[in-house]
């Protein structure tokens, strides 16, 4: 297994770490439970690591594909520009999950100010890592494009037929 496998195995893990971490945060908040919230922060925690796997096995996973026929150098650009800014915004999830656990662990009365902003910064980090997903996925799977390209089996008739 080299860098380029990690990168593509782990990429999910912010993606959906970020959401269903803001919903069980969301759902501790509202049912306010102490152990609901500290499970949330540990799986945005998750989520920051995964995103720090992602965004160093990047550089690999680039060199891997850089030079296969029909991929356009500005879409590994575009996915690179928009991972530097969700590995931001993950990192910033996972600092103050950190914090929100720590003063969760405490009982502090700042707990749930701070779970507000870790929820808040949670739902922009998944907009951002499923936006960098998403430009990642058009690197190798022309069908999630916007134009929707066949693949070379579905035209020349390989592909799965509608029967109306």
């Amino acid at each position: 297994m080299n860098q380029t496998h990690i990168h593509l195995l782990v990429t999910h893990l912010p993606i959906f770490g970020s959401i269903l971490g803001g919903l069980v945060l969301s759902h501790g908040l509202w049912t306010k439970s102490n152990q609901t919230k500290i499970a949330a922060y540990n799986v945005l925690i998750i989520a920051a690591i995964g995103a720090a796997i992602a965004y160093f096995t990047g550089e690999a996973a680039e060199e891997t594909v850089e030079n296969i026929a029909g991929i356009a150098k500005s879409m590994i650009e575009e996915h690179e520009e928009a991972a530097e800014l969700a590995f931001i915004s993950l990192m910033i999830l996972g600092g103050t999950s950190l914090i929100g656990l720590f003063l969760s662990y405490k009982k502090s009365a700042l707990a749930n100010k701070v779970a507000l902003v870790v929820l808040l910064i949670s739902l922009v980090s998944f907009g951002l890592v499923a936006r960098t997903g998403y430009l990642g996925g058009q690197i190798r799977h022309t069908e999630v494009g916007p134009n929707g390209v066949n693949t070379p089996a579905q035209e020349q008739g390989g592909g799965e037929q509608d029967e109306d």
